[in-house]
């Protein structure tokens, strides 16, 4: 096939180039023309760090908290014991700060865990940045040719030998525990205000009684059995039960006895195994299954026989009173647990019978001399045995803590003046170390409480106040006992004031209100259940033991509500009797005829 020859002539040839040229130079000049429009994100720029969450925050957040507002507040705690506690104003605000600040210590210290283990963390990402993962997995590969290599670290700089070495010692701040010492007559409230703080609380609690406490080798409970029983409380848990609470209970019962013959193995020996689980150590503790837990099946209750149900109704109430509280190590009863010490508070109670004697001798307050008070050997009440009176300026002198004044209003200037009362102040307030030392107590342990609070006793008006404001008062536990039955117990208010004021002079303190409403309300529970019997008043002479308990059946709800009222006037108007007839003026011509009555013109 013939070859295709196409000519073209030299002015059209001239033409294509002239065109070519001239395109070039178009385009090339359309590229070189800039935008006006800018882009506002960061696309044009490298890749210039990296990310890391556990990095502290900037800008205007950076001086926040970094563990957030706190779940827990010492108000809240003293808000939530203030409805099941009656006064005890200063004791309330120390044992809930003791707990916030025992919050916060172990919330730093998670944190300080976390960001360690962060730190370690990117330490490892770091060392893996530049290695293969076939060459780490599967060893004698051939090593990957790298692009870019790794630079080497700088080496720090060797230190003169005429230089004396630096020690750096990197640890992050330590915050230790405040341990405390709740101090006070019996029935004033130490041990309800632990267990009403263990109700609330997110970290495990429990409680021991030192009373039972012998030194090791001895017949008795090892100091240990505290952090054991603390374990069993966070269900065998070690890093719960590390974090955790344990309220020593009678610790005034370990006090150094005198003895004869041999060793104070219940005082001294005991005080002495607590020095170190009380200031920090590690234990090793052998799960031990709880008593009376053997010899039955797991699946069957503690009332029933064989794991069938039994038809008696207190075996039911047994079965789940039991089944909360008892708790098996999840490794078998050979298993040991190591528990560290060095985080657990301390919570210590005790009465410390006789201790304030020792204040007062300290402080010269004594009998010797004219005029000085004399300190009776049995006083009043066994209750009110640490309370004094009268004595505000040594009082005042001695009380390690500030207390602000109480403001006065303005005064009627017409108004005569009321009579001075003397207040009371409760001894164990003006409390020292050295008077712990002399109880009986060892100065390794007494340092190692630095927290002492003293409860003050009840008088009648807090026993009235511990009668009816608690959530859980008896009298309404009662109340609602009798109403189980379908009966209304009612109190008059000067029914309760003779209640508390039997209870008052047994020196028990609030417990004592139990034994007088048990002797008051024996007869009614024995006869009222089954009965025609819907109301049941008890009246001041009811209380006084002078006639029997009002009982009003089903359609005389009206007479009951009567009798009510009656008896409270009768109580108003005894009132008003003690209180005197009112002398107040409150205008000046109610003074000016005062005092032309008077004859002096005035009042002296």
């Amino acid at each position: 096939m013939p070859a295709l020859i196409i000519s073209v002539s030299p002015q059209a040839r001239t033409s294509y180039l002239a065109l070519a040229s001239i395109g070039r130079r178009a385009f090339s000049n359309a590229g070189a023309q800039h935008s006006s429009y800018h882009r506002s994100d960061f696309s044009g720029q490298g890749f210039t760090g990296t990310y890391e969450p556990g990095e502290p925050t900037g800008g205007p957040l950076g001086a926040a908290s970094v563990v957030g507002a706190p779940r827990v507040t010492p108000v809240a705690l003293k808000q939530h014991l203030d409805q099941f506690v009656v006064g005890q104003e200063r004791a309330k605000k120390v044992l809930s700060v003791a707990v916030y600040n025992h919050y916060q210590r172990i919330q730093e210290l998670q944190r300080l865990e976390d960001e360690q283990a962060e730190l370690e963390a990117q330490a490892q990402r770091r060392e893996l940045a530049h290695r293969h993962p076939v060459e780490d997995e599967f060893p004698g590969q051939q090593p990957t040719m790298r692009v870019y290599p790794s630079q080497p670290q700088p080496s720090p700089s060797s230190p003169s030998p005429l230089e004396a070495p630096q020690l750096l010692d990197t640890t992050p701040l330590q915050i230790e525990k405040s341990n405390i010492l709740l101090l006070g007559p019996s029935g004033v409230g130490k041990t309800l205000m632990a267990k009403t703080l263990a109700r609330v609380l997110d970290v495990p609690f429990s409680m021991s009684d030192c009373t039972p406490f012998t030194q090791a080798g001895y017949i008795g409970e090892d100091a240990e059995v505290c952090v054991q029983r603390l374990l069993a409380a966070a269900n065998y848990d070690v890093a719960a039960a590390e974090s955790g609470i344990i309220c020593l209970d009678e610790i005034d019962k370990i006090a150094t006895a005198k003895v004869a013959h041999g060793k104070d193995v219940s005082g001294e020996g005991v005080q002495q195994a607590l020095l170190k689980i009380i200031e920090g150590t590690t234990l090793q503790i052998q799960a031990k299954p709880e008593r009376g837990g053997s010899g039955r099946s797991p699946g069957s209750n503690p009332g029933s026989a064989g794991g069938f149900p039994s038809s008696n109704p207190l075996d039911g109430a047994r079965g789940h009173g039991s089944g909360a509280s008892s708790s098996s190590p999840p490794g078998g009863k050979g298993e040991v647990f190591s528990v560290r010490t060095d985080n657990i508070l301390f919570i210590c109670t005790g009465a410390f019978v006789g201790l304030h004697k020792m204040i007062l001798d300290r402080i010269s307050k004594g009998s010797m001399g004219f005029g000085a008070p004399v300190r009776t050997a049995n006083p009043e009440s066994g209750a009110h045995d640490t309370m004094i009176k009268g004595e505000d300026e040594l009082f005042k002198k001695h009380l390690p803590y500030f207390v602000a004044a109480e403001p006065e209003g303005l005064p009627n200037p017409f108004a005569p003046r009321p009579a001075k009362r003397q207040q009371m102040f409760n001894t164990l307030d003006l409390i020292e170390p050295s008077d712990l030392q002399k109880y009986g107590m060892i100065p390794e342990l007494v340092g190692r409480i630095p927290i002492s609070c003293a409860l003050s006793a009840l008088d009648e008006e807090a026993l009235v106040r511990v009668l009816t404001e608690p959530r859980n008062s008896l009298l309404r536990q009662y109340e609602q006992l009798f109403h189980l039955s379908s009966i209304e117990l009612r109190f008059t208010n000067g029914a309760l004031r003779e209640v508390a004021k039997s209870a008052s002079g047994m020196g028990t303190g609030a417990r004592g209100l139990r034994t007088v409403l048990e002797r008051l309300l024996g007869e009614c529970m024995f006869e009222t259940p089954g009965s025609p019997v819907k109301h049941v008043l008890i009246t001041q002479d009811v209380a006084r033991l002078k006639s029997a308990p009002l009982y009003f059946q089903r359609g005389q709800s009206h007479n009951f509500h009567a009798t009510i009222a009656q008896e409270e006037e009768k109580w108003e108007e005894q009132l008003r009797e003690n209180e005197g007839p009112a002398s107040e003026v409150n205008s000046f011509e109610e003074y000016r005829k005062k005092g032309l009555v008077a004859g002096a013109g005035g009042f002296m």
